[in-house]
């Protein structure tokens, strides 16, 4: 990275700044979640790589203006794991992950001196927004902020189902907007009670209605069907013969959102 950043290595290389690669963090970073959902260990190994090739790059930028270089990254990294796993390297003891992430985040605060502040700051903002929910979520819930039982937070869901139905004879679309907000955030922490990853669950739903979608342009074009004119009684036809025709381990692998 030093030769590709020198006068005589690339100019495109030469040119980045950290700001400007910031769209290649949040890309590369989705490439390597995508390697991890197809099972593609190969690929998950080139896009690590990737990864990595940003973090070089962004530590290389930082040598050259005098911030930091990429030793004192990984020096860094090497002793926040060293004191947020004092169960590991040290004498403390630990039930179980949970009491792990408890510790993790009182060892956070500390190191930043923000005890006196919000627990749920810090989340990043271009966190998909599901994923983002549920990490507030979960920092409030490390702190005794939460629901005891899932039935409180079905009842909870209704509630707000509730006023979003109430909001929609009205036409306000600030108040929708809230409210569906609301019921979306809701949803976000049942799926913690459910153990079951919100961002994960949409994602695999939309992968599947993808899939049946095809099925159906592809059924309509063998009957000569214009798939635009064809009317939504046609098209659900069309869709519940893709879903029978669906095989069985797909169809079981993605049972939500049925």
């Amino acid at each position: 990275m030093r030769r590709l950043r020198g006068p005589d290595g690339c100019p495109w290389d030469r040119q980045q700044t950290t700001d400007s690669l910031k769209p290649y963090v949040l890309e590369e970073a989705y490439e390597v979640y995508d390697a991890i959902e197809d099972g593609d260990r190969a690929h998950l190994c080139e896009e690590l790589g990737d990864l990595l090739l940003q973090i070089v790059f962004h530590a290389q930028i930082a040598q050259e203006a005098g911030w930091f270089s990429f030793k004192d990254v990984v020096d860094g990294l090497i002793a926040k794991l060293i004191r947020r796993h004092p169960h590991v390297f040290g004498e403390a003891t630990v039930a179980d992950a949970d009491e792990v992430l408890r510790r993790w985040e009182a060892i956070k605060r500390q190191e930043k001196k923000v005890s006196a502040r919000s627990a749920v700051e810090g989340v990043p903002r271009q966190l998909p927004a599901l994923r983002r929910a549920e990490q507030v979520q979960r920092r409030a819930a490390r702190l005794g902020f939460d629901w005891s039982e899932r039935d409180q937070v079905i009842a909870k869901l209704e509630e707000e189902i509730a006023e979003f139905k109430a909001v929609l004879q009205h036409g306000d679309a600030r108040a929708m907007r809230e409210e569906l907000g609301d019921v979306l955030f809701t949803l976000v922490n049942l799926s913690r009670f459910i153990a079951t990853d919100a961002e994960d669950a949409l994602h695999a739903t939309t992968e599947k209605f993808m899939r049946r979608f095809q099925v159906v342009e592809q059924k309509a074009r063998q009957r000569h069907l214009d798939i635009a004119t064809c009317g939504l009684d046609v098209l659900d036809a069309l869709w519940e013969e893709a879903k029978r025709e669906e095989p069985p381990a797909s169809a079981s692998a993605s049972q939500q959102g049925e």
